[in-house]
């Protein structure tokens, strides 16, 4: 039997390309996803955090962020108002599928006024609503996602694409490691970040033109959420960029979390650091990200790797996740469990180790991200203060990024690649966008050839 289309990976991407399609009337789709279905998915097993039906997604806190300034490189396809409005409608289909209705981010004047008290810190605040489904709700969202598509697209989980193959530069098909080959008009790859070098083996192989991301390496801090809460109450999570005294770097904030929690994740056997909120229950403390983007020129052009180096430091050190104070941080010593039983903040996670954060980074980081805690300390006194909390290492690792149209379809005909998995996208919401995009023009296709 020959598909129509074949979608590889139920992530967001693959998901919206799905849903789209079957709502353009495109009968002969085949969803393909190597981890479990939902309801068999545990998010204390490794295995099953990143792979599976919804992909990371389903374990996150679902932040949806709209904003054409953030979360992938969608603009460089679309116009201004064009992007906007797919972003917006993408959003609209989260909502009708469970999404809370509250948006956050609104253009008020209270907005305008942290917008200029932003300026006065050193410290740019990027313009986003932001819809926030909560940890807790992530799985029910899915799960209607999943009904939806029921007898509408056909879906099998724990099958692993080996490879695509293709002849005479257009693809036709996916070989499973089963052994199997089932063929397809039309390819669409959405592996997610999860996939990334099954996605760059794939590219090398069918001599896609493909170029390095940048990837970002830095801290979680973890402070009482009455420092923030006058900004978290206005745009919950506050997108703020700092350029560095120093040495210019850029350095941003990302992944707010008010009354969160910070947790860890596991990539290929590192312990990394990262964080998240729920709709409804809450801690004392809110919790974001400081990140420091690196690119590299010749002759070293391995981002990746260097983040992994940095993360596999950190758990030599640590025997996996660091916690410092601040202020042990800025004396030059480590913490100690006795010295963190004296800090007013309380971490809310327990498992990392007291350590001194100065022997994992590079300087020109560290540097670069006790900078931003100063200039953030202008915004919201209190950042700055010696019971802050720093964790560490969070890593943001991006796949390589695929050369694709504007429709998002490869150099080999018929082949499209999307999401955070094919380095184009980096968030939920433009991931989801992503898969829209490629499954409008496929649709169009498709009846064209009719």
């Amino acid at each position: 039997m020959e598909y129509d289309v074949i979608i590889v990976g139920a992530g967001p991407a693959g998901i919206f390309a799905a849903m789209t399609l079957a709502d353009l009337g495109v009968d002969s789709v085949l969803l393909l996803e190597q981890g479990k279905d939902l309801n068999d998915r545990d998010r204390l097993d490794p295995e099953n955090r990143l792979c599976g039906w919804g992909g990371a997604g389903a374990f996150s806190d679902g932040k949806l962020i709209i904003s054409t300034e953030v979360g992938g490189f969608l603009r460089e396809f679309l116009e201004e108002r064009a992007l906007y409005q797919l972003l917006g409608a993408t959003d609209a289909m989260y909502a009708t599928h469970g999404a809370p209705d509250r948006l956050f981010g609104e253009v008020t004047p209270k907005l305008e006024d942290l917008t200029n008290r932003a300026r006065l810190a050193d410290l740019e605040l990027i313009p986003s609503r932001i819809r926030h489904i909560g940890t807790e709700n992530c799985r029910a969202v899915l799960d209607r996602f999943r009904q939806s598509l029921a007898g509408r697209v056909e879906i099998r989980t724990r099958q692993q694409v080996q490879n695509l193959f293709a002849e005479n530069s257009r693809i036709q098909g996916v070989r499973l490691a089963s052994g199997d080959v089932i063929n397809s008009k039309i390819v669409v790859a959405a592996p997610g970040r999860s996939g990334a070098s099954w996605m760059k083996r794939e590219a090398e192989s069918l001599g896609l033109n493909t170029r390095s991301n940048a990837v970002d390496i830095g801290i979680r801090v973890e402070l009482p959420a009455p420092v923030l809460k006058e900004i978290t109450d206005v745009t919950y999570e506050s997108k703020l960029i700092h350029y560095s005294k120093t040495f210019d770097e850029k350095v941003r904030t990302f992944c707010m979390n008010p009354y969160g929690e910070v947790v860890t994740e596991e990539n290929d056997g590192i312990i990394t650091i990262n964080g998240h909120s729920y709709a409804k229950k809450r801690s004392e403390n809110t919790n974001f990200a400081i990140l420091v983007s690196s690119a590299f020129t010749e002759p070293f052009d391995d981002p990746i790797a260097y983040g992994l180096y940095i993360a596999r430091l950190a758990n030599l050190l640590g025997g996996g996740a660091i916690i410092q104070r601040l202020g042990d941080l800025l004396a030059g010593r480590r913490s100690t469990r006795a010295r963190l039983d004296r800090c007013l903040t309380r971490p809310t996670l327990t498992t990392a180790t007291p350590g001194d954060l100065s022997f994992v980074f590079p300087y020109r980081h560290l540097l670069s991200i006790i900078e931003m805690l100063q200039a953030l300390d202008t915004l919201a006194s209190g950042v700055y203060s010696r019971h802050t909390i720093l964790y560490g290492v969070e890593v943001k690792l991006y796949s390589n990024r695929i050369q694709v149209s504007p429709e998002m379809e490869t150099e080999v005909e018929n082949l499209f690649a999307i999401g955070d998995g094919a380095g184009i996208t980096r968030g939920l919401l433009q991931a989801s966008a992503s898969g829209t995009l490629a499954a409008q023009a496929i649709a169009k296709r498709l009846k064209a050839k009719d």
